[in-house]
């Protein structure tokens, strides 16, 4: 599914967020300490190499809702941004951080003059955060800054399973007609 706004596409689909060749940066659902982990951050860092870790480790720790970045290193992306999304229930407001992992991260992509940015469903693994609400907050955040993206043209929003694909394509459609 593709949407656009303000000459900005929104693209949902399934995969891997390491495989991402047609976006010049993908984004890292982190860790406070910017390790290795599992999940999202465990996937990148391993496809990224040992470079990323050695890099990343002097920028931590970093709060929910902060997004630092660096190189792509071995991944077919120029570069990582990392997000701290919040754990859903005990970083609070959970919707006021998990918006600020998209601003941050589509702000840094304008600083380093980035044309296309994967994300994954941040905060909705082991951190908890409902599907549903999570994209939503994704949505709205992206759909608020479109017009003031001038870098940024392509949003892909990479889901890992087809019923994250479906709930994000559900919600992109409301949010997108509400928005209209």
């Amino acid at each position: 599914m593709e949407k656009e706004i303000a000459g900005v596409r929104i693209i949902c689909r399934q995969g891997d967020i390491v495989n991402q060749k047609d976006c010049e940066a993908v984004v890292n659902a982190a860790n406070a300490q910017l390790t290795t982990g599992g999940g999202v951050a465990g996937a990148i860092h391993r496809a990224a190499g040992p470079e990323l870790a050695k890099v990343a480790r002097p920028m931590a720790p970093i709060k929910p809702g902060e997004a630092v970045i660096t190189k792509g290193y071995d991944l077919p992306n120029d570069y990582v941004i990392h997000c701290l999304g919040p754990v859903y229930g005990k970083d609070k407001p959970e919707d006021k951080l998990l918006s600020n992992c998209y601003s941050n991260a589509l702000k840094l992509a304008e600083q380093n003059n980035i044309e296309s940015i994967a994300f994954p469903a941040i905060s909705t693994g082991i951190f908890g955060y409902p599907l549903e609400e999570a994209a939503s907050v994704a949505f709205d955040t992206i759909l608020k800054m479109a017009s003031g993206l001038k870098k940024v043209k392509k949003i892909v929003f990479v889901l890992h399973t087809i019923q994250d694909l479906e709930v994000h394509e559900k919600v992109l459609n409301r949010e997108f007609n509400e928005f209209s």
